[in-house]
């Protein structure tokens, strides 16, 4: 069920829902909408709509309703009207995106997300979730903590239209936002193949290659790479970009209406609520266009009307907009220095959507075949290019151009970190011109060549991107699931701490604690015996903090680690998981005199290294719980004296961590421990350079004491 709740049900939802929301703006906009145009439009016509009803907290709460409402009218309306035919090769098209972007996350087996350790934006970006479909932007009534501290930094400038509708599909499923969020990147990935496939029907008669087109591009490595590492804005306004593009040539034809031009500002105020002011680079091409056109011909009302559309239309972007251009953020988004999670800045070769290497931040071991097939994909995209405008579809330049302007735009006035946004919003073009280029080779009677050239840029890009799934960062779903049961079982409790860098705990799952993380942003100081405060993502020993600063915390949530230490009086332990330990102390509460000692653990440690025995010995006999400190990839099995005791998948830890393995009965005296680790070639993260690994520890279960090897 946790893999069919949000991999199936939410994402059918979404896909009626945005359907509903597009019939009903070309309902209302007495415009005939191409089939596979009304799932896009009617996400951006859920964008527009959200970021009206969160402009105020008294409205927010209304989002969803309105958003129902509207879907369900679309829906009645269509059902007295003409059905259109549906296009199964759209369909599938979209459906097949949807897998590939899947494929990472369900063949772990596991309802989770990708992204983790590497990039921890979408803890925040969940928080902004949880908030704003019931209060908007609005920080009334929240306690001091660090989700408080997180949505004070964010939510006033931050543009929210990419998380709208995932907040909608969380609140309509009931299931935890954190669950959904990459069946919602899938999702999004998959309406960008239905514009696609739209933009490719212009110039390509076959509906296979059609096909071809929207999946490959759609899969750009560069845009897939953010996928794994929760690019929401990128997934979100790619299939907007596209949108605008072939809303702007459904102006052209002299029959249509005036209220034509409401489709394109709906897409346009999305793009805007999604990029906020940065998404002018990419809305300007396809307004001077339009314009331009609709003046030579004659036509003076409708720019007039398009332009009246779209500024009624993103007032709540304009009145977020004010902050980033007030309070010092557009300088940082122009700082030249700044990288943001990046090692360096990325290379525009990425733009043609063919880079083969398991992290798009660094460049491929095999760089000759890369260049060669970016060399060939820029070159048969050119042919595509010159066959769209000798076709006067101009859709397909515009969209060409709106993305390589925008490149280009950021490239020379933004940071190198807005650059990559750019690159990976974009970077689906060459891939798509690439095969209309490939399309006309066949069409030609140049079969071979045709054929050679679409195989080679399919090839580059599904080598990119199994790299890509192969050393994707997957969250570890059990361990964050107890904090969303620690969320919900103690709520009230708070304030609350954690000593471990743990911002989905502390942003997210743990909110309604008020937590606050020793190692994170928060409001309270909690300094070491020193007096110095830990470095973000820095861990220490709870016995390495301040007693007065602990004591601060009615509820201490921490990491179960054979290297860390109870509590001291008054807290008890009031719950206890595989991960987690709850301790809480009473509400009010006296200590007389210095608190009692805190229980140590010893901390001897030892490297390890797989497959090479470690000698141990313990005292006397009992149980023992052994433990590896660090991360790695595929299966890790524990082997006591030649026993299998147990074993751990795919786990990344936070500075400091350990993760148990199993527990076993030992006499006392000498023993030895190994460590086995196995990969699977086609399980999701497997791949890569390892993760140093080590220490490796062995406690007395149900002891304090223990010892370290």
């Amino acid at each position: 069920m946790t893999l069919f709740l949000p991999w199936l049900v939410f994402p059918l939802l979404m896909a009626v829902i945005c359907l509903g929301c597009g019939l009903a703006i070309a309902r209302c906009s007495r415009t005939q909408i191409q089939p596979a145009l009304l799932l896009p439009l009617g996400f951006a016509g859920i964008v527009v709509i959200g970021l009206f009803t969160t402009l105020l907290e008294r409205t927010a709460s209304l989002t969803l309703p309105l958003i129902l409402t509207v879907g369900a009218l679309g829906l009645a309306s269509s059902l007295s009207r003409r059905r259109p035919s549906v296009d199964l090769w759209a369909v599938g098209s979209a459906v097949a995106v949807f897998a590939a972007f899947a494929a990472p996350v369900v063949l772990s087996g596991e309802a989770t997300f990708a992204g983790y350790i590497k990039l921890d934006d979408t803890a925040t970006f969940l928080a902004m979730v949880d908030r704003t479909l019931e209060h908007g932007r609005s920080l009334e009534g929240l306690a001091p903590s660090s989700y408080e501290a997180t949505l004070a930094f964010n939510l006033h400038f931050y543009p929210l239209g990419s998380l709208l509708p995932l907040g909608a599909g969380s609140a309509l499923t009931g299931q935890d936002p954190a669950w959904l969020f990459q069946p919602y990147l899938a999702f999004l990935a998959a309406l960008l193949a239905l514009v696609l496939y739209q933009l490719a029907s212009l110039v390509i008669a076959s509906r296979p290659l059609r096909a071809t087109a929207a999946v490959l591009a759609s899969q750009a490595a560069l845009l897939y790479g953010y996928a794994l590492w929760g690019g929401v804005k990128e997934l979100a306004a790619a299939p907007l970009v596209a949108l605008v593009a072939v809303l702007t040539g459904a102006l052209f034809p002299a029959n249509r209406r005036g209220l034509a031009v409401v489709p394109l500002g709906v897409a346009g105020a999305a793009l805007v609520g999604v990029l906020s002011i940065g998404a002018a680079a990419w809305l300007l091409p396809a307004l001077v266009l339009a314009c331009v056109a609709l003046f030579r011909r004659g036509d003076s009302r409708r720019p007039l009307l398009l332009g009246a559309v779209v500024l009624a239309l993103v007032v709540p972007s304009l009145a977020v907009a004010r902050f980033v251009l007030g309070e010092g953020v557009l300088g940082s988004l122009r700082d030249a220095n700044e990288l943001g999670n990046l090692l360096s800045p990325l290379s525009v070769f990425q733009l043609a959507g063919i880079w083969p290497t398991g992290d798009f931040r660094v460049h491929p071991d095999d760089s000759v075949a890369t260049y060669v097939l970016i060399a060939l994909a820029v070159a048969v995209a050119a042919l595509g290019l010159w066959v769209s405008i000798a076709r006067r579809a101009w859709e397909i330049t515009l969209y060409a151009a709106s993305g390589l302007t925008a490149s280009l735009a950021f490239g020379v006035l933004g940071s190198p970190w807005i650059e990559a946004k750019a690159f990976a919003i974009a970077s689906p073009v060459i891939v798509f011109a690439a095969v209309i280029g490939c399309a006309s080779l066949l069409g030609r009677g140049r079969r071979l060549e045709g054929a050679v050239a679409l195989f080679l840029v399919a090839a580059g890009v599904v080598w990119s991107n199994t790299l890509a799934y192969r050393e994707v960062n997957l969250a570890p779903r059990e361990q964050l699931a107890e904090l969303e049961e620690i969320g919900e079982r103690f709520a009230g409790t708070g304030p609350a701490l954690m000593t471990e860098y743990q911002p989905y705990g502390v942003r997210h799952f743990l909110r309604a604690l008020d937590a606050e993380g020793a190692a994170e942003l928060r409001r309270r100081p909690v300094a070491l015996k020193d007096g110095s405060m830990l470095p973000k993502g820095g861990f220490a020993a709870l016995a390495a903090f301040r007693a007065e600063d602990i004591l601060v915390y009615r509820t201490l949530v921490l990491r179960r680690s054979p290297v860390d230490s109870a509590p001291p009086d008054p807290y008890r332990l009031v719950w206890s998981g595989r991960f987690y330990e709850v301790w809480n102390r009473p509400e009010p509460y006296s200590v007389v005199g210095p608190p009692s000692g805190i229980c140590r653990r010893s901390s001897k440690r030892y490297p390890v290294s797989t497959g090479t025995p470690i000698p141990v010995s313990v005292e006397s006999f009992g149980r023992y719980e052994v433990w590896i400190g660090g991360s790695f990839r595929g299966q890790l099995t524990a082997v006591v004296d030649g026993r299998n005791i147990g074993s751990a998948q795919h786990r990344l830890n936070y500075d400091g961590q350990f993760v148990s393995l199993g527990e076993i009965e030992l006499d006392g005296g000498a023993h030895e421990v190994a460590l086995k680790q196995e990969h699977s070639w086609l399980r999701p993260g497997t791949g890569g350079a390892p993760w140093p690994i080590g220490p490796l520890a062995l406690t007395a279960v149900g002891q304090c004491g223990g010892t370290d090897f």
